[in-house]
């Protein structure tokens, strides 16, 4: 089969500031019609790479390779919108000189925007397609993407999906939004370790692959004896392990979104309460019937939800349709014209701020950590080290002492979320906290949220993040409609497109956790092994001895002098720490396995 020319290619790129290569040997190349996304760690290279691509970086050395009379339009990261002007002259001028008004009409009727407006009246969102517009200008035959669903809200995302496929161009874009990239990627690029890497499939291949290179580079470092320095605990024991899903887990945020269905609903309220105590001692918001407007525009009519403790909430809808007017309502920073909110007791509350503010350019990732000094901080309740809390959010130790200004935009939202969560708080407001964030962040603000024993609010236009950590989402769908409906962002769509009843007073669907009920009896009602039998009874103790050992290392790197006296030690026993963290949950997975196959065995003999 032919394969067609490339438009564009990268031959052996070498990028290094002066100092040690950022990536070297880098090859790519874009072939017409290609939709490639380009993935990695924050800070990796990812918005060089489209730089360089755009003429507006020269690399170190290597070649570069454009079609003759190939046009590219480029959006960045960051477009600064000027102090005054409209918006049709803001878009005019992306290119050399200024574009004919027609051309620009014409790129703003598909993004949607007003060509008349100030662009000082532009929300984020508004911003964002503004700045889309101007790549666009022009029919570009290549388009480079850098977040471009970065404070988009989801009709808007999906618009710009079903466009950039339809339009059959060729793209390179970096995104953090997985289901975005699953949906519009024809191949993966991945930066890793220094080294450009190609998958000629799409990105819902890329778990697969990424295990499959990690542990290929496992085997060879064990082969050389070498040690996979600084990123040998999160590359092979953190990331490949979180990325595989933990039943214990989804079994829990299963039984919490049947939890949330029945108090949506007002059925088994009374198992709800026998499961997990009296309401009213877990009550964290009431609003009842609550409403707010700003003039004659309704913002929230008519809304009543209960939050408990431990729930996680999503909240979605449109830019400007109200979110963070539900969410300050919620908190109580902001009163309801009308309705009664009640907020339980001794809530101490941690908002992420996705500004930023609070971070201070010239302060090092330590100071932020710890502004009064010393070399570790409480988090929750335990005592870490700065540098090992800060590996939990994948910074090299190096960064410890580097100032936040030399930080990527993700991985200055990696340290904020790292402050945010080291608060003592049991009340976490998160508006848009994945903007900006790779994958493996991502995973691991997951883990965090899992593991976080309070409750959560969290405005996302993530779908895929949503749907892996939210008990229920509340949909703000403009003109004071606001539904709430049980499950992540899928579960939403599903009852959302059910005609038959109201979706808040209608059954959500049925999705029962991974249990003998949902299988086919035939697949799991069968007698276990005497090995399988034997494994079963001793993995209870053996969970037990894992979680003993696990305790003892924790007690042990808690001292705040352990890594001062002896950086080898701690390094050490920081390593064993991951490993029995890791054995803990297959061991548990193992048991929530045969554990199953025997409960399906007894149902099957009792019926």
């Amino acid at each position: 089969m032919a394969v067609d020319p490339p438009v564009i290619a990268l031959r052996d790129i070498i990028v290094g500031f002066g100092g040690d290569p950022l990536f070297q040997g880098a090859e790519l190349q874009l072939t017409p019609g290609m939709r490639a996304c380009l993935v990695g760690r924050n800070g990796s290279g990812k918005s060089t790479i489209l730089k360089i691509i755009a003429r507006l970086f020269e690399p170190d050395s290597g070649d570069l390779y454009f079609e003759p009379g190939l046009t590219i339009g480029h959006l960045p990261q960051d477009v600064p919108l000027p102090d005054e002007g409209t918006v049709a002259a803001f878009v005019a001028t992306a290119k050399s000189g200024v574009a004919p008004r027609h051309q620009v009409d014409e790129v703003l009727s598909r993004v949607d925007l007003d060509g008349e407006r100030s662009v000082t009246s532009l929300s984020g969102g508004e911003s964002r397609r503004a700045a889309l517009a101007r790549a666009l200008l022009g029919d570009p035959d290549v388009l480079l993407l850098d977040e471009p669903t970065n404070h988009l809200d989801l009709p808007t995302i999906q618009w710009l999906e079903q466009t950039l496929i339809g339009s059959r161009k060729t793209l390179l874009m970096v995104s953090h939004d997985r289901a975005f990239l699953k949906a519009v990627t024809t191949d993966t690029y991945w930066l890793h370790r220094r080294k450009l890497r190609h998958n000629p499939r799409n990105y819902a291949d890329f778990d697969r692959w990424n295990e499959q290179v990690i542990e290929a580079e496992a085997k060879a470092a064990r082969r050389l004896d070498q040690k996979l320095k600084g990123e040998q605990h999160w590359l092979v024991h953190g990331i490949t392990a979180r990325r595989r899903r933990n039943q214990g887990r989804l079994r829990k945020l299963e039984m919490m979104r049947q939890q949330r269905q029945a108090l949506l609903t007002g059925k088994s309220l009374a198992k709800v309460e026998a499961e997990s105590g009296p309401l009213s001692g877990r009550l964290v918001i009431e609003a009842k019937n609550i409403a707010k407007a700003f003039g004659e525009r309704s913002i929230v009519g008519d809304f009543s939800t209960r939050v408990l403790r431990g729930d996680r909430i999503g909240i979605i809808g449109p830019n400007g349709a109200g979110k963070t007017t539900l969410m300050n309502l919620l908190i109580g920073t902001l009163a309801p014209d009308s309705g009664r909110l009640r907020i339980g007791s001794n809530l101490t509350t941690a908002v992420f701020d996705q500004t930023r503010a609070s971070l201070i350019p010239t302060d090092t990732l330590w100071q932020t950590l710890v502004p009064g000094g010393g070399d570790s901080l409480n988090v929750r309740g335990r005592q870490r080290h700065v540098v090992a809390y800060l590996r939990d959010f994948l910074f090299d130790d190096k960064q410890a002492k580097a100032p936040v200004a030399t930080l990527s935009g993700g991985e200055r939202n990696r340290l904020l979320l790292a402050k945010i969560l080291a608060k003592p708080s049991n009340l976490l407001v998160l508006d848009e906290p994945t903007n900006d964030l790779d994958a493996d962040t991502l995973d691991v603000l997951q883990e965090m949220l899992d593991d976080y024993d309070g409750t959560v609010l969290l405005v996302s236009h993530d779908r895929e993040f949503l749907d892996r950590i939210v008990t229920s989402t509340i949909a703000v769908e403009g003109d004071g409609r606001v539904v709430e409906y049980a499950g992540g962002y899928s579960d939403y769509l599903h009852q959302r497109a059910a005609p038959s009843r109201p979706p808040q007073a209608a059954p959500a669907r049925q999705r029962e956790p991974s249990s003998a009920k949902q299988r086919p009896r035939t697949a799991e009602a069968r007698k276990l092994s005497y090995k399988d039998q034997r494994e079963l009874n001793g993995l209870p103790d053996h969970i037990a001895d894992l979680e003993t050992t696990k305790q003892n290392l924790e007690t042990i790197l808690a001292d705040p002098d352990f890594y001062s006296r002896d950086a080898r030690a701690y390094n050490d026993a920081a390593q064993k720490l991951a490993d029995a963290t890791t054995a803990i949950k297959a061991a548990e997975a193992r048991w929530l396995e045969l554990e199953a196959a025997r409960e399906a065995l007894a149902e099957a003999e009792g019926a």
